[in-house]
Order: C-alpha cells, then structure tokens, then sequence
C-alpha cells in the first residue's frame, strides 16, 4: 500500500520524501499503518465473495473465478483508498480525510467497490439449473440414496474413531511439551567477546517468550547484540509466530521501521534465509536480522515456521521454538552493519543453535 501509494503520488506530481512505510510531502505527514494494510477489506470482500458466488453460479469454475476477484479487487481498490485519502488531505491543506471521516470514507469506498463487483458478477448469473440435470438426478435418486447411505455410515464411524483416539494423542502431545525451558548465553566464539549493557534502547516486541535472553558481543570491528525469544508449551498469547509480535509496533513513539528486505546467509555449510530490518530511533540507526529455529530448522518465512511447529507436534517432538535476532548501529550505510552481522553470525551460530538443541 505503501509503494503504491507513493508511486501514485509521485506520478501525480507531488514531491515525496519516504523512509519505509512513513512519508512527507508538502502538505503534511503520512504513515501507512495497519489498519491501512486492506487485511480488513480482505477478509470482508473473501467471505462475502464466497457467499454470493455460491449463491449466484452453479459451475466451479465461475465460482472459483468470482472468488478470485473478490481476492485482487479488493487489494486494488484498498491502494486507490490510501491515494485518494492522501489527496484529499492534500487538496484540503489537511483539514479533510485526516480524522475520523478518514475510516468513515474508507468503509464507504469499500461499500461502493463491492456493490460494482457484485453488479459485474450479476452479469454472468447462473440461476436455473437445466431441465435435464434435474431429469438426470431423478433417474439417479436410488442409487445416490445408496450412496448416501453408505458415505454417512463411514464418515459417523471415521468421527466416532476421532473421539475414541483424540484424548490419547492429546495427552502424548501435553507430555511432549511438558517441562520448564532451561537455556543459557551462547558462549564467546570467533574472537566475538561478551560486552555490558544494552546496545540500544531497541528491543524486539514479542509477546510473553518463555525464556528472553539479550546480549552485547563486541570484536575490533565493532559490536552486536543477540537476541533469544524462546517459546515453549505456546498457547494463545504466547505464540512464537502470531501477528502481535513484531520487532517494531506501530505506535512505538522511539522507534520505526524504515524497510525491510530478504537475505540469504551461508554460514558452516548452512544456507538459511534471514530478513533484514533497517530502524531508526533515538539512538541513531540500526540493522536487523531475525529468523526462526523450529525443531532444529532455520527460516525466516512466519507461514513455513506455523508448518514446521505443526509437523513436530505432530511427531511428538513437542513446540519448542525461538525467534533468533542479531543487531548492530550503523551511521551512514547499512552495508557497514550487514559486514559486520555476517561476520557475527559466521562466529556465534554454531553455539546458538547447541545451546537451542540443548534447551529442546
């Protein structure tokens, strides 16, 4: 929403200064924040999609498609939203589309989006079903009664089979993951020796880790600090991957998050991908790069993380995780701190993930 904001303003005409999802043109200061991301009228514009197009076609594949752009349009016309709104402040030296008629006008223009997809969907209706289906469907009502029959049998019998079953897998799950988590400061490595005090005032903002654990290291090129969350026995409000943590939250009044970007490491013949975050705070600027460990696996990708959690439960292995974060100030280039985290991470890896395996 950001990006496209911006390009559109640009376009128009209008000078723009942007560092990540905040921006300044001449006539004030915008951020686009998340409930300026379209998730809502995403979920909203699925499930009613689905709704009328089960309602209204008879094919799958016209359903499918409807439901398709129930998807794209939405995201489209959440885009045209944040320009519009922008312009509107704009074009009213910001007395307009500023305050509360900023939601009001959003949930309006949304009414308004869906109202024409449904209109265009209306279009290709299919309401009647041919004459001959239904001759078709008489002529088979005895031997799909069978078969009725037959599959509610099976599925009472697979769903009694789950009942009987649940309770014993529940329970070797619960013992899985039973135990408090015990988990210790990787040791020195590589000349990277253990500093006092906090890097910075920055600290990443996960909700209720089992163990947090932070760290300052320095070499002669300068210093990093290692951030541990890990989770065990996760439950709601204590969940590794969740959408309530994040290193930076919006209405931090310290910090922000100026972009983000994907990298890929190779550190003792592993090759893992890690997302690099640039900040800018009271302290100056600051490089981040967090990933994941799940059952002995890196990633930064939150949906592969959930996949790999569900796989080792599934096993027996319990949810044992952790949210890993290394980071390092930087003055003039974010280039200065990656050198510096690469050569961090090369060195203190190998001890994070023992004493990770160790706590597992």
């Amino acid at each position: 929403t950001a990006d496209f904001t911006v390009f559109a303003l640009r376009l128009t005409g209008i000078p723009v200064y942007r560092e990540g999802l905040y921006f300044m043109i001449p006539s004030g200061n915008w951020s686009v924040i998340e409930a300026c991301s379209g998730l809502r009228y995403l979920i909203a514009s699925i499930t009613l999609g689905v709704l009328y197009a089960y309602l209204t076609y008879r094919s799958l594949r016209r359903r499918v498609i409807f439901v398709l752009l129930s998807i794209m349009v939405p995201i489209v016309a959440n885009w045209l939203r944040a320009y519009m709104i922008v312009m509107i402040g704009h074009l009213t030296s910001m007395k307009h589309a500023a305050g509360v008629d900023h939601l009001i006008y959003g949930w309006v223009f949304f009414g308004v989006i869906m109202l024409i997809l449904f209109w265009v969907g209306a279009r290709w209706r299919e309401d009647q079903i041919p004459a001959q289906a239904v001759t078709d469907a008489v002529t088979q009502s005895v031997p799909m009664r069978s078969a009725a029959w037959k599959a509610t049998l099976t599925a009472t019998l697979a769903s009694a089979g789950v009942v009987v079953a649940a309770p014993a897998i529940a329970a070797k799950l619960t013992n899985a993951m039973s135990g408090q988590a015990a988990i210790q400061i990787p040791a020195e490595s590589a000349g990277w020796r253990k500093a006092a005090g906090p890097l910075t005032t920055w600290s990443p903002q996960f909700e209720n880790p089992s163990v947090r654990l932070a760290q300052v290291y320095a070499n002669q090129t300068g210093q990093a600090q290692l951030f541990l969350l890990y989770y065990r026995n996760q439950r709601p409000g204590a969940q590794l991957v969740s959408s309530r943590n994040a290193l930076v939250q919006s209405a931090n009044p310290k910090w922000a998050t100026t972009g983000n970007v994907q990298r890929t490491l190779n550190a003792h013949a592993v090759k893992m991908g890690v997302m690099e975050s640039r900040l800018k705070g009271d302290d100056g600027y600051l490089l981040v790069w967090h990933w994941y460990w799940i059952d002995g696996q890196y990633t930064s990708s939150a949906y592969w993380a959930k996949l790999l959690q569900a796989k080792s439960m599934l096993l027996g292995r319990g949810d044992s995780a952790a949210a890993i974060m290394v980071a390092t100030p930087y003055n003039l280039s974010p280039a200065e701190g990656a050198d510096r985290l690469q050569d961090f991470v090369t060195a203190m890896l190998p001890a994070v993930g023992e004493v990770l395996q160790r706590a597992r």
